[in-house]
């Protein structure tokens, strides 16, 4: 029975407030959620995990248990049995919804919320969409619903005086438009061997904020686009579906691939801001010319280099930033990384995995805008 504290005033009977337990089922979901993720999608291996989990942990008990779990997630629509003819179960598009809001808030829930809507630019003018606290003197042809009218009263008041108040043309003051901007933006993920070498998952938080990404940009910014692409021997382009799915491969890192599909993207969009998020943990490896194959990981070949050099460069011109994320803090790798940034002009951080998705969440919406 649930213990109230109650106090009488007036008549009236107020009583503290308990909010009910978490349910078993949503306890486990949440552990779930990110199971399923590391599993890349393999619901029997992140139900061997739970399991194993709830052994270790008494996760269940004997009026709920991880059999009674797997049936409520059924019922609920997050599982489904395959089709084919191998038995197993499989997520649902329910399920990858809920894995990409449980990655927007675990990876962006701590940060304050900004404003929503649209990315707003430096730039002020007359024919912007939304009115900013800057205000201007009034100037022929501005719109009357422009007119900041208390203003405009003070500004009276202070230049003819209080006593005999007239307002006139050269006391009106507007407030200045602030443009919106549109944004596309193409996100490249390394999945070659090495972002799984040496004991450290870092595919994982790669997938994580992608799909933290995505969500927040359906959310708040709809008339953006987001394209994700992935890099390894080729590169190739994925949905945003995909991701609880990806895992990295036998691969070396080819840069260049992933920079020409990335910049075949961005020409076709017609956004007014085109940038290239990569999240990367080496150097690169590989190019492929003329159908065949050149690769080189013992060292920083300059063929492969001057050739993410010339498309850095090529990007600058196009007017695509590139802001690379390198999740490796290996000293030999950073003096490409400054050739490859002064080479677009664009961002670098050397990071680990921790606060990956903050400082792409922060690069993304605190870029400086282009003049429309």
């Amino acid at each position: 029975m649930r213990n109230y504290v109650y106090y009488k005033v007036l008549g009236y009977r107020f009583q503290n407030f308990k909010a009910d337990p978490q349910s078993k089922f949503d306890e486990l979901f949440k552990i779930f959620k990110q199971l399923i993720t590391h599993t890349s999608g393999d619901v029997d291996e992140a139900l061997d995990w739970l399991r194993q989990l709830d052994k270790e942990y008494e996760l269940t008990n004997k009026d709920y248990t991880i059999d009674d779990f797997i049936a409520e997630l059924k019922k609920r629509g997050y599982l489904r049995d395959k089709n084919d003819g191998q038995g197993g179960m499989s997520i649902t598009p329910k399920t990858e919804q809920a894995i990409r809001n449980n990655a927007l808030e675990y990876i962006f829930g701590k940060l304050k919320k900004g404003a929503s809507g649209n990315h707003k630019t430096k730039f002020t003018g007359k024919n912007g969409e939304e009115t900013s606290t800057d205000l201007r003197a009034y100037e022929f042809g501005d719109s009357p619903q422009s007119i900041a009218m208390i203003d405009s009263i003070k500004q009276a008041q202070i230049n003819n005086g209080a006593e005999d108040f007239i307002l006139t043309e050269n006391d009106l003051l507007v407030g200045e438009q602030e443009f919106k901007t549109q944004t596309a933006t193409v996100l490249m993920i390394d999945i070659s061997h090495s972002m799984i070498l040496y004991g450290e998952d870092r595919i994982t938080p790669a997938k994580m904020v992608a799909m933290a990404l995505a969500e927040m940009i359906k959310r708040n910014y709809p008339k953006d686009s987001l394209d994700i692409i992935v890099f390894g021997n080729d590169a190739w382009p994925i949905q945003v579906k995909d991701l609880p799915y990806l895992q990295v491969g036998p691969y070396h890192t080819n840069t260049v691939a992933g920079l020409e599909l990335a910049m075949s993207i961005l020409r076709k969009k017609k956004a007014t801001n085109k940038q290239i998020f990569m999240i990367t943990d080496g150097k690169p490896s590989c190019l492929k010319e003329n159908g065949e194959y050149y690769m080189n990981s013992n060292g920083l070949d300059r063929r492969i280099v001057n050739k993410c050099l010339t498309l850095a460069a090529a990007c600058k011109r196009s007017k695509m930033d590139i802001t690379t994320f390198m999740v490796a803090s290996d000293s030999y790798l950073q003096s490409f990384i400054d050739e490859f940034t002064e080479a677009n002009q664009g961002k670098a951080y050397f990071t680990g995995l921790k606060g990956l998705g903050e400082m792409i969440f922060r690069d993304y919406t605190n870029k400086k805008r282009k003049k429309l």
